[in-house]
């Protein structure tokens, strides 16, 4: 669908080196990287508001590398929405419809789809400076897709919203997706990949550091900055469930962790940090609902001490230890030993 082929661009005193991307159809796919680490530079490469030094752009095997932005066929939300402020909400979701020669029965028909979509009908009369973020961030939306882009490009969606307008908008971008919309979305927060992609790659410094599927990035990062940049390894997709009071999140159909959590029954993935639980040499007499028996498979040095690998009969939890508990425990590979940690260590995002 959208294919970059060794894509380059000096920008004053940084550099994209050789970005290789593949974003298919109707994908969901999310590049994350730190401030300054060329994400959103590479947005606007995609979107053709720059040209690159060198390299190829593809869409639906169509090199659009030398085309203008408005013949490439994407649409692009920026951070700050970009409205034309004298002009009301229904004034600029058709702004982009004007000098086409579609009729104005067919202008009615895509106002009415937007407004259906977006849950915009009572705000087609006022102006950018009286909407609300969430409010200002559906009319974005809506006026870049009533010319129906084959993929769309969101700069950073979320990060002037708060919590719960932050999660309106990203049901509404699955919704979005679901409907077939192919989406590429920049952002610094693996929480909104974890809730939205189904593809990733990791930027830094202007380099793709690593690539694939959500679990494939998260559990298995191929770097130390992938994986201090993620800060989650024990990442497992589960089924959150209620049951007589108490709430526990389902693992591989069958094995339980119990957790804290006001979101409602449905999939999703589960997150604890390494740092949350607690390892024993026996099985530990506590309040902590999640315990589980284990073998060490691996130990790695890690900046705040050592990092272990224990394998259970369902999944590998990563914990984290400091060097003097490493040595005092006498951890070592294939060692038996028990896992514990609390059920409000355990955080449940809904996808």
């Amino acid at each position: 669908m959208l294919e970059l082929k060794n894509i380059s661009k000096k920008y004053k005193q940084f550099a994209l080196q050789n970005i290789d991307l593949f974003v298919d159809k109707g994908d969901y796919f999310v590049l994350l990287g730190n401030s300054g680490s060329g994400k959103s530079l590479l947005l606007e490469l995609i979107s053709g508001l720059i040209q690159a030094d060198a390299g190829e752009i593809f869409l639906a095997s169509e090199e659009i590398s030398k085309l203008p932005i408005q013949k490439r066929q994407l649409g692009i939300v920026f951070q700050d929405f970009a409205l034309f402020p004298h002009k009301t909400v229904e004034e600029n979701i058709l702004f982009a419809l004007n000098g086409t020669k579609i009729s104005k029965k067919e202008k009615k028909n895509i106002l009415d789809e937007m407004i259906a979509t977006m849950g915009i009908g009572n705000l087609l009369g006022r102006y950018p400076g009286t909407l609300s973020g969430g409010e200002a961030q559906r009319v974005a939306l809506a006026r870049t897709l009533v010319k129906k882009p084959k993929v769309l490009l969101l700069d950073e969606p979320l990060s002037s919203l708060d919590v719960q307008l932050r999660s309106d908008l990203r049901a509404l971008l699955k919704k979005i997706n679901q409907k077939g919309q192919t989406i590429v979305h920049v952002t610094h927060d693996y929480e909104e990949a974890v809730a939205l992609a189904k593809r990733v790659a990791v930027i830094d410094k202007g380099k793709i550091i690593q690539s694939g599927s959500l679990q494939m990035v998260f559990q298995n990062p191929k770097s130390k900055f992938v994986a201090d940049f993620v800060g989650i390894r024990n990442f497992f997709r589960s089924e959150l469930c209620y049951d007589n009071g108490k709430i526990y999140a389902k693992i591989n159909g069958s094995h339980k962790i119990h957790l804290l959590s006001k979101v409602d029954e449905g999939e999703g993935f589960v997150l604890i940090r390494d740092e949350d639980i607690l390892i024993y040499d026996n099985k530990p007499v506590s309040s902590a609902m999640n315990n589980f028996y284990g073998v060490i498979k691996d130990a790695v040095p890690a900046r705040l001490g050592v990092e272990i690998a224990i394998a259970t009969d369902f999944s590998v939890f990563w914990v984290l230890v400091t060097r003097d508990t490493f040595l005092r425990m006498d951890l070592f590979l294939g060692k038996n030993v028990w896992i514990s940690f609390k059920a409000s260590a355990v955080r449940f995002i809904k996808t």
